[in-house]
């Protein structure tokens, strides 16, 4: 019998026990992720989400005993006393706990495991830092070839179609700083900073989103390794890139220089917090945050030019998927690790834009992540925009170059304003997504690694949002179950009619498949005139679900037609279905 056999036999009778357990009324324990520990950092703030109808999301008494229990165990174990308590109550439902001191790697594993071990708990996770992503150049004073360069967005044909008028754009960073050039597009914000060490403003949360400063002035003060840093203005660097006051005869021009930019401050002196960020991506979207006053200008895209390491938590995925819910696109900075955006969280979740950064020449900056999440590439090397001269608390209004995920993500968010701006209806962020995707600027060769289907085209994007030459941006589905059985074939259709021409060389085929074992599957598209476009062909070994959106070169197909997901299981024991797919073009 092969191991792979014995392994899911074995599931087979993991899976029996498991209905066993419920036949008998036992409850389990909660998910405890440790993605976000990392050696020779320490923590000292926690996240768990109790189930619907724990007694601890009611009563703050069993809360409380809760976590003693879970505190007096670790304390148990590692010979040091540890005190616990409930902070506050997030807007995704989940509680911020706070530690009397701080715990290293060892006692923070101890303590979530714990934690996760009530069966009343959903997850616990470790509240984790989020940093801005950029790379400052602060001596290299360019111009915004991320514009009119021969890899930039192509702006200046855009605007002859929308600038971003009646669009709102949520930045969400490290406040703002009042600029000439950037003033009169500034809504109200919010400071969702709640530690006052990071803040600097010597209270929490309120309603000025003026950025204090982040300067760092010890070295090892955030971290094992962090260095001594100037302020970095980030949040008003990104804030002009979006939209900067433009055609008023100084400084620079803004992405979607019509739009309104809403500033939520969330990071400051070494970094933000999960459970801030949460809170205010939430926030910004028109959601309701526990003793914070609704947003009156609810933002049809969120920026989040900020990430750290690990796998997307379960606190970041559930804000995120309110936001998107209310009909907010969120556009994430993929990182400046130069490794895979698999390990780079927000970018790592699911219903993202993740932008990775080109030069431009349109080659990868050799600081950006990279990999399969990439959904679009964009400006991002030597970024003019506008900045402030203060080396810790503000000074004068300045200009400064910059490098970073941080510099490409604003160009997309400006472009998702332009879009929301021309359309007559507003799009879904699926949508908004598939047109970015589908109407590119090819890369002059093939990038050094994977980064997207190709350049951020703002001129394409609204061509096709206006139904011109850069195609109908149209998106066809098919929701329909088809079962995957063992040794088996499905097809799931989808009659396209009324178009014309061909489709598109980086047209996005949207994937959602519910089936362990997806080394079991081969995935093709296949096209009116019966052609074959591989999707997945047997990989991931024992990876459960393919939801996953392919680009695929479609320019010899005829649009009009039946087109085909087509699924060839070719094993025994592993069963699942065709949830969804769809197609734009």
């Amino acid at each position: 019998m092969s191991d792979r056999r014995q392994h899911r036999i074995r599931l087979h009778a993991l899976a029996a026990a498991t209905a066993l357990a419920l036949s008998s009324g036992l409850a389990f324990a909660g998910r405890a992720d440790l993605s976000g520990l990392q050696s020779g950092t320490e923590f000292d703030q926690f996240i768990v989400k109790y189930k619907d109808g724990a007694s601890e999301r009611v009563s703050a008494a069993s809360r409380q005993q809760s976590l003693a229990r879970a505190a007096a165990a670790v304390a148990r174990s590692h010979g040091r006393a540890l005190g616990l308590s409930h902070k506050r109550t997030l807007a995704v439902g989940a509680e911020v706990l706070k530690a009397d001191r701080k715990l290293d790697r060892a006692e923070a594993e101890s303590l979530l495991r714990q934690l996760a071990a009530d069966p009343s708990v959903d997850y616990a996770e470790p509240d984790r830092r989020m940093y801005r992503a950029l790379t400052p150049n602060d001596t290299h004073y360019g111009q915004q070839w991320g514009f009119n360069g021969t890899y930039g967005i192509k702006a200046p044909a855009a605007w002859d179609l929308a600038t971003g008028s009646g669009a709102v754009v949520a930045v969400i960073d490290t406040g703002i700083t009042s600029h000439s050039d950037l003033n009169a597009n500034i809504l109200p914000g919010y400071d969702f900073i709640s530690d006052t060490f990071v803040s600097r403003d010597g209270d929490g949360r309120d309603g000025n989103p003026q950025d204090e400063g982040d300067w760092n002035p010890m070295a090892n003060e955030c971290y094992a390794g962090s260095p001594v840093t100037n302020s970095s203005w980030h949040g008003t660097h990104v804030a002009g890139t979006v939209a900067a006051v433009t055609n008023n005869a100084k400084g620079v021009a803004g992405t979607a220089f019509n739009a309104k930019v809403v500033p939520v401050r969330v990071l400051g002196r070494c970094g933000g917090s999960v459970s801030d960020i949460a809170d205010a991506i939430v926030w910004a979207s028109g959601g309701t945050v526990s003793g914070v006053p609704a947003n009156p200008n609810p933002a049809e895209v969120i920026n989040l030019s900020l990430g750290g390491g690990g796998a997307c938590g379960s606190t970041f995925q559930n804000a995120i998927n309110s936001a998107v819910g209310r009909g907010t696109t969120v556009v994430v900075a993929a990182g400046n690790e130069n490794s895979n955006v698999s390990n780079s969280s927000p970018a790592n979740c699911n219903n993202v834009i993740a932008v990775a950064s080109i030069t431009s020449s349109g080659a990868r900056s050799s600081f950006s992540n990279y990999g399969s999440l990439i959904d679009i590439a964009a400006p991002g090397s030597s970024i003019l925009s506008t900045l402030n001269n203060g080396a810790t608390t503000p000074g004068s209004e300045a200009y400064a170059s910059y490098n970073g995920t941080s510099m490409a993500t604003p160009h997309v968010a400006g472009v998702v304003a332009l879009i929301q701006s021309l359309s007559a209806t507003p799009k879904t962020p699926a949508q908004v997504e598939s047109l970015i995707k589908a109407n590119v600027t090819p890369f002059p060769s093939t990038p050094s690694q994977p980064i997207g289907p190709g350049i951020l085209n703002a001129r394409a994007v609204l061509d096709a949002v206006a139904g011109g030459g850069g195609g109908g941006g149209q998106t066809y589905s098919n929701g329909t179950d088809y079962a995957i059985r063992d040794n088996a074939t499905v097809e799931s259709p989808i009659a396209v009619s009324g178009r014309s021409g061909n489709a598109g060389s980086s047209v996005p085929v949207a994937v959602n498949i519910v089936h362990t074992y997806i080394g079991d599957l081969k995935v093709d598209l296949v096209a009116p005139d019966g052609s074959v476009y591989t999707l997945h062909n047997r990989s991931g070994g024992g990876t459960d679900n393919i939801n996953q959106t392919y680009n695929v070169n479609l320019s010899s197909e005829a649009l009009n037609g039946t087109w085909r997901l087509r699924v060839n299981d070719n094993a025994t024991y592993d069963t699942g279905y065709v949830n969804s797919w769809s197609i734009t073009f």
